[in-house]
């Protein structure tokens, strides 16, 4: 229920200041979630080699003839899959030692966040290892590593053509390229010790062309150590070629930790907006003055701001723009008695009459009474610091006089407390001397407040509307609900009561005044 017709610029600041809890929580959650999942996330370098399936053999077997008419996507998607095949893996592995490698290596790299991680995670590898006899220990150890290299690789085909890469990330540059060069060259290798198995089918061991492809699988083998060689020693007699080594990356894979940073920072902006209009769309409660007039199409009186009332009623200035127009209103509409009572608990009623009537009665204009007829939960004795009894009570009940229980605050403000009853107050409420009481009240004084329980718990407040000339409804300001109004405006038009408008109790104003004055 929220009237966008007249929406200004400065409502849509008013929502993001009303709300700066939420936008700097969700700021604040955003970026330490980024932070602590950048320091989470060891830096990851990737080195590539290019290849080319060129689909030449040293034997005209009917497979090698197929490579070159079948389509380049299913070629690559198959020779992709060989790459990562334990021939090919075993050999790397066993070529670098890499089930030597210490269980804790990424601790070299990672934040001191991300090396706690590793410690627990290699405590729980090192408690799996002692329960097994040494030499299921390297057999362990052995499948971890090819499980790691074949995370570690992945295939980039080259569209349209018959080039495809070869990719491998590690912790290390260095370290990514020696595995990238390794993996291509036992691919190459393997693909060698394919033709010879086929050569030897064909023409023997003795063979020429198995010897030299021999000479080639040893040559290669002893450049299983990734370091870069000639062009010619890469690229080699098989059907799978190296057309580029690996070189080693200068920068880690994916964003940079800055860029990222920034992004989030910009992001967590946007997310803490949005979340703030979605809590405000949510928020059902009053939000503003004009919302009073634009949803429920009453008058407003006024506003009195959010603010911590001392214990002693006084004479209060933020009350005089209240003051003035009730008795605008009061003079126009001939009104003398009051009835301000909030739509829902704890309104503040009893604390806003007090200091309303202080207010008015300081301009010494106006003979003001205050009636406490708020039985429930009676509070205004205490505000002036009286006697609860005797009081409207003993003035219903004993037929005592009016002049005889009322208490003087000040030469124009007088206030009757409610005094004591163990009687539903509901009987000499809604009785015909409390019908003469009003009566008797509005003619000895030039203005009656009434104050009573709330609307939402109890039939208090409409009995009393019906006896006095004018109801105001007291709303607090992120409080009251729009439905709890809208339940009160019901009954008040139900039963034909006159309502002169509302106050906005603990009104607030978020935007800060130099940014108020500027927008």
């Amino acid at each position: 229920m929220q009237d966008l017709s007249n929406t200004t610029f400065r409502d849509y600041m008013r929502v993001l200041f009303r709300q700066k809890a939420v936008v700097v929580t969700t700021f604040i959650i955003v970026m330490v979630t980024v932070t602590v999942g950048l320091m989470l996330k060891t830096p990851v370098y990737e080195a590539s080699v290019k290849m080319l399936v060129s689909a030449t053999k040293e034997v005209e077997a009917s497979y090698y003839r197929d490579l070159a008419t079948v389509q380049n996507v299913g070629v690559i998607a198959t020779q992709s899959e060989i790459v990562k095949s334990d021939p090919i893996l075993d050999r790397t592995v066993r070529a670098l030692g890499l089930y030597d490698l210490p269980l804790d290596y990424e601790k070299r790299f990672c934040s001191p966040l991300k090396s706690y991680f590793v410690n627990l995670k290699v405590k729980m590898l090192n408690a799996k290892l002692e329960r097994l006899k040494p030499i299921d220990q390297k057999g362990y150890r052995y499948r971890m590593a090819m499980d790691q290299l074949r995370e570690s690789i992945s295939i980039d085909p080259v569209r349209d053509t018959s080039l495809f890469y070869i990719k491998v990330r590690d912790f290390s540059g260095y370290g990514a390229a020696i595995l990238a060069n390794v993996v291509s060259r036992s691919y190459v290798i393997f693909d060698l010790e394919q033709q010879v198995a086929e050569l030897q089918l064909k023409y023997g061991e003795k063979h020429l062309a198995v010897t030299q492809l021999k000479d080639n699988i040893t040559q290669m083998e002893k450049n299983l150590n990734g370091e870069p060689v000639s062009n010619i020693e890469a690229i080699g007699p098989a059907s799978i070629k190296i057309i580029e080594q690996a070189e080693i990356p200068i920068e880690p894979t994916g964003l940079p930790k800055i860029f990222t940073f920034v992004l989030a920072f910009i992001m967590s902006i946007i997310l803490g907006v949005i979340m703030a209009f979605i809590f405000e769309y949510l928020d059902q409660t009053i939000k503003q003055p004009k919302d009073i007039e634009a949803l429920f199409n009453i008058p407003f009186l006024g506003a009195v701001p959010k603010m911590k009332f001392p214990k002693t009623v006084s004479v209060m200035p933020v009350f005089r723009d209240v003051s003035d127009q009730l008795r605008l209103v009061m003079k126009n509409q001939n009104i003398k008695s009051l009835l301000i009572a909030g739509p829902d608990l704890k309104e503040g009623t009893t604390t806003i009459i007090a200091n309303l009537a202080a207010y008015l009665s300081h301009q010494k204009t106006l003979k003001v009474l205050i009636v406490d007829a708020n039985f429930r939960d009676a509070g205004m004795h205490r505000m002036f610091k009286l006697k609860q009894s005797p009081g409207l009570a003993d003035i219903l009940c004993e037929n005592i006089d009016l002049s005889e229980v009322i208490q003087q605050v000040n030469p124009y403000l007088y206030v009757l407390p409610t005094g004591t009853t163990h009687n539903n107050p509901i009987t000499f409420l809604d009785s015909p001397k409390m019908h003469e009481f009003i009566v008797e009240a509005k003619k000895k004084f030039d203005i009656v407040l009434l104050d009573c329980a709330d609307m939402k718990s109890y039939k208090d407040p409409l009995i009393l509307s019906s006896l006095v000339d004018g109801v105001i409804i007291l709303i607090s300001e992120n409080k009251t609900r729009w439905q709890a109004i809208e339940r009160v405006l019901s009954l008040l038009k139900e039963h034909k009561l006159n309502l002169l408008g509302a106050i906005l109790n603990k009104r607030t104003y978020v935007i800060p005044k130099f940014v108020y004055e500027r927008v």
